[in-house]
């Protein structure tokens, strides 16, 4: 489906009056949603946004299946979202259950799922990804280069809410979060950049051998990273 460039901009500028309300910032974030899956007439949308251990943590969604799509690629460390996140470019399926060698775990949870394409791609702050944003449509899809670019522009308007609510001390737990994800996004990503090289492995997968360490040690991925860059290996 071709996003009409009127009707974008239209959705963009309500959005923009709109404002966190009484709702906060996920309220206002399920604006963003709500407002992204009528522009886009798909089926679902959600939010992931990294948490201290720069995992991807589920933060809302407009559907029960958008949910469970958010929660599995969070405890799996794959799909599109995911993939959108490390790579820090917009990642796209036409059908997720078909992608059994890139993503297995997240292709069989979806088959009894109405999740079919997926669009993902990274909401930035400062230029630092944060988390993602994506939709979903419950049957197979191929992409175009406009909703690509009009999704886009919804992860910006989902940065400007989460900085209005950090700068407003509204996030609360949320800004904890994010406020890690800023701090450590350059030394993580320098050590999945050393991993790749010393392992010939790709970004998602030194990512997760990061994200593994972290948790098999109950500590921060922030700390396993600055061990992988000052001795040049995960820990031990």
């Amino acid at each position: 489906m071709s996003i009409d460039a009127a009707a974008l901009a239209v959705s963009l500028r309500q959005l923009a009056t709109t404002g966190q309300g009484h709702d906060g910032v996920v309220g206002a974030l399920e604006q963003v949603l709500d407002a992204c899956v009528a522009l886009f007439a798909v089926d679902g949308a959600g939010i992931l946004v990294a948490d201290d251990q720069d995992l991807l943590r589920y933060v809302a969604a407009s559907d029960g299946a958008g949910r469970v799509l958010e929660k599995t690629e969070a405890d799996a460390g794959e799909g599109p979202c995911t993939s959108a996140y490390v790579t820090a470019s917009v990642v796209t399926s036409s059908d997720v259950t078909a992608e059994t060698e890139r993503w297995p775990v997240l292709s069989r949870a979806m088959v009894d799922l109405p999740v079919r394409a997926v669009l993902g791609t990274p909401v930035r702050i400062g230029g630092v990804p944060v988390g993602t944003l994506d939709v979903y449509r419950e049957s197979a899809h191929d992409w175009d280069d406009s909703e690509v670019a009009a999704l886009a522009q919804y992860a910006e308007v989902i940065a400007t809410t989460l900085t209005a609510a950090l700068q407003a001390h509204t996030a609360g737990e949320l800004a904890r979060q994010l406020q890690y994800a800023l701090d450590y996004r350059v030394v993580i990503e320098r050590a999945v950049g050393y991993v790749m090289a010393t392992q010939s492995v790709d970004p998602v997968v030194a990512f997760n051998a990061l994200r593994t360490a972290a948790r098999s040690r109950r500590t921060k991925i922030g700390e396993v990273a600055e061990h992988v860059l000052e001795h040049g290996a995960l820990p031990g």
